[in-house]
């Protein structure tokens, strides 16, 4: 190997090196799917996505949606549940009680929530459960 190119790992390493230190805490810091369901959704539709979260009462006067059900959650698309998460239930034809979230939550995130919820139902849009 010639003695430029020895000269030159150094620099490749401390390039690479400086990269991978400027990448990381963006990767690190961007939270999922499941920690922003934990954030966000999961005192009203619970840990499970059941709809028994502790805000969820007898008093309401329409339960939180339980977001294992396949059958109910595979007829939605992925559109109207990000229409449902950003703009809030009544956007979608839905509950009052469901909050807009577009004001707290990047479009990038509600995508990893809607992504997140066909974890939880064990669906896609469209498909038989």
């Amino acid at each position: 190997m010639s003695e430029r190119a020895l000269k030159a790992w150094p620099l490749a390493g401390a390039l690479l090196a400086g990269a991978l230190a400027w990448a990381a805490p963006a990767a690190a810091g961007t939270p999922s799917g499941r920690d922003l369901y934990k954030t966000y959704c999961w005192q009203c539709h619970g840990s499970r996505g059941n709809g028994k979260g502790i805000n969820a009462g007898d008093n309401m006067s329409v339960m939180p949606r339980d977001h294992t059900d396949a059958k109910y959650m595979a007829a939605r698309s992925d559109e109207e549940l990000f229409r449902a998460i950003k703009e809030g239930g009544p956007a979608v034809n839905k509950s009052v009680l469901m909050p807009p979230w577009g004001g707290a939550l990047s479009d990038e995130e509600i995508h990893r929530l809607v992504a997140y919820l066909r974890e939880l139902c064990r669906c896609r849009h469209g498909a038989a459960p």
